[in-house]
């Protein structure tokens, strides 16, 4: 089977005033479908930049990145924001909700630029808040919830378009330790349900919870092992 992600020597560099950064130094990774990997490493080490290229935000300036067979790398703009939009879920640690708008609307927002026709979309967007336990919440602003309902939004959001990867980035770096398990449990029942999960972390408790983690250094793979499941 064509795995889910699949990347050979990735690299990336840019300018920070004089100086060129090497982002990413040749990068080989393989993500199979229905994975659940961690990326960790200290700040500069690449990690946050691969993201950006799995999520399709990015395009390397040398190597290729296929996901699930289609050569991403050599993308336009145009066709790129048609991927990200189908094929990748977002979780980011400061949430991204629009303050003004309630959960359902924040959550069928990928789906209206997906083109969904409205009865649709409002079906689906309150099926995934269901999913997430905020059936009484729909109505409800960012500002009227809690740290750990505004992130079930947003990983309701992440789900509505039925995506190939959820990409979460620090996705617990904003919320309390308490808060934070009741999202990492989450995500392992997203993963048992068959999902591709990739969490970009620092901390080593969210990245325990992942069955392989990877550890970036000066832009290069240092570290890629598997890790047995835990017990939460």
């Amino acid at each position: 089977m064509e795995p889910t992600i699949r990347t050979h020597n990735l690299q990336r560099r840019y300018h920070m005033g004089e100086e060129l950064i090497h982002a990413l130094r040749g990068v080989d990774l393989t993500v199979a479908r229905g994975e659940y990997v961690a990326i960790m490493g200290p700040s500069g080490s690449g990690k946050s930049t691969l993201m950006n290229m799995i999520g399709c935000l990015d395009s390397p300036d040398e190597g290729e990145y296929w996901l699930n067979g289609k050569l991403v790398s050599e993308m336009n703009d145009r066709e790129l924001a048609r991927v990200r939009n189908k094929e990748v879920g977002f979780i980011f640690q400061t949430f991204n909700l629009l303050p003004r708008a309630n959960a359902l609307h924040n959550v069928e927002l990928p789906l209206i630029y997906a083109s969904v026709k409205r009865k649709e979309r409002l079906a689906r967007a309150k099926q995934a808040l269901e999913r997430m336990g905020l059936g009484e919440h729909m109505n409800h602003r960012p500002a009227e919830m809690s740290g750990g309902q505004r992130q079930r939004v947003a990983v309701a959001r992440a789900l509505v378009t039925d995506p190939s990867i959820l990409l979460a980035d620090e996705p617990t770096g904003n919320l309390d330790s308490a808060t934070s398990a009741d999202i990492m449990a989450l995500f392992d029942a997203l993963h048992a349900s068959g999902h591709t999960i990739v969490v970009v972390t620092h901390e080593h408790d969210i990245a325990q919870h992942a069955r392989r983690i990877i550890t970036f250094h000066d832009g290069k793979v240092a570290e890629d092992i598997v890790n047995p499941p835990q017990i939460h």
